[in-house]
């Protein structure tokens, strides 16, 4: 009996920790969304890839909820959720900047400006933060404040969902040793 107990515990600790890990990232990815809660940057474009790909929303966020319904497709979902944030942590933040520094020639774009500096890495150098892109204000610190979170919050789901599916697995072994 004490068994299936500390299963039945283990399952709601680990259900309540999912259900909220994937809010959390749904609500990551909408503040990415809103550039210094500002819409106009949704408006007109402006917003990079990585977080118009919603993967807050539909990897860490929608897929994990239904997950607890299906532990696969949650661990697919944390997982995309956590690649997805650790490639826009290296790409650096989709903002604009001048390409003068590029090529010589004195003109502004949106793009990614950190991809291709090779040299430096921009999240190690924090006097790039504040220099390199021009609009939204902060872009480089709304970056990796949210995807870094995205990119705690999904391994936590990662963790949440394997220990999840041992959990079950234990849960439907014990009891059919139990009968």
């Amino acid at each position: 009996m004490l068994p299936s107990l500390c299963m039945l515990a283990c399952s709601r600790i680990l259900g309540l920790s999912l259900g909220t890990a994937a809010l959390f990232a749904a609500g990551a990815n909408m503040a990415l969304l809103f550039p210094n809660w500002d819409v106009t940057y949704l408006l007109r474009g402006l917003v990079g890839r990585h977080a118009m790909l919603g993967t807050g929303l539909w990897g860490g966020g929608l897929m994990v909820l239904a997950g607890l319904l299906s532990s696969g497709l949650a661990l697919l979902g944390a997982l995309i959720c956590f690649v997805t944030s650790g490639v826009a942590l290296k790409d650096g933040p989709f903002c604009m900047f001048d390409v003068s520094s590029f090529n010589q020639t004195q003109a502004w774009k949106y793009g990614y400006p950190f991809r291709d500096l090779h040299s430096r890495n921009y999240l190690y150098d924090r006097s790039l933060w504040n220099s390199v892109c021009l609009e939204p204000s902060k872009a480089v610190v709304w970056h990796v404040a949210f995807f870094s979170a995205l990119l705690c919050v999904s391994l936590l789901q990662l963790l949440l969902v394997v220990v999840h599916i041992i959990n079950s697995f234990l849960g439907l072994f014990c009891s059919l040793c139990e009968k």
